[in-house]
């Protein structure tokens, strides 16, 4: 499902318009960030939304941030939001000088393999890191359980000089849709990090909610939204 010209820039306007109207009346302690996930799409429609303002692009598969980043700008801040395996760690700090954020850490050894790339990179700033939290109470290969999340949390925090705690981060259920449960789950799991480690809790961001639900999510404490098919149309594995 290829968008013809202006239809990216279209659709980003009005994903936009809507999550501002929400974060109007919301609850949010700041602005919400829009996250444009662009996997399996050209680099001609991140350039498109790019040229209409966005600035923040979500990958989920590491090959294809290392295609992309360098025939994007520079200035472009990159999330990555799929599983990161430990030993694609080194790679994508190493490659991507503009990767602000990894939104998928959910073990002690990911956040040291990460925070070792950082001091090897010398970058003259910390990786943004979320804690990658299992809200849907089923069995995951992904995210930390709830009960677990507090001591992932404090190791990133106290133990790993080259990283920044930024906040939560979940994908809801296996399936990707999510609940009301799911995203007052994540709220919980900050007022008990927040607590314990004396951070103020608005300081940690919750990143939640996706193109089928970013508004309830928003409307719930949402920082960080990443909304993909909205924006891109649907996604085109046909060439993975």
């Amino acid at each position: 499902a290829v968008r013809e010209s202006g239809m990216v820039s279209k659709a980003l306007g009005e994903v936009l318009v809507r999550v501002q109207n929400v974060a109007a009346h919301a609850a949010v302690s700041r602005p919400v960030r829009l996250v444009a996930v662009s996997k399996t799409k050209p680099v001609e429609m991140l350039q498109e939304a790019y040229d209409a303002g966005q600035r923040v692009f979500g990958e989920n598969y590491v090959q294809e941030l290392l295609e992309k980043a360098p025939q994007l700008p520079g200035d472009i801040s990159w999330h990555f939001i799929g599983h990161l395996q430990s030993n694609k760690a080194k790679a994508i700090v190493k490659s991507i000088p503009n990767l602000q954020a990894v939104e998928t850490v959910d073990s002690v050894k990911l956040a040291n393999l990460l925070d070792k790339a950082v001091t090897e990179a010398e970058w003259q700033r910390k990786l943004n890191i979320f804690v990658q939290v299992n809200t849907s109470g089923e069995e995951s290969k992904f995210g930390v359980d709830p009960a677990d999340v507090l001591s992932l949390a404090r190791h990133v925090h106290t133990e790993c000089p080259g990283l920044t705690l930024s906040g939560l981060m979940t994908i809801g259920m296996p399936d990707y849709t999510s609940r009301p449960e799911n995203f007052e789950c994540l709220n919980n799991c900050r007022s008990t990090v927040a607590e314990e480690l004396g951070i103020p809790a608005q300081d940690l961001e919750l990143s939640m909610g996706m193109s089928g639900d970013f508004e309830q999510a928003i409307e719930m404490g949402s920082t960080n939204v990443r909304v993909g098919s909205t924006i891109f149309g649907a996604r085109n594995y046909s060439n993975k």
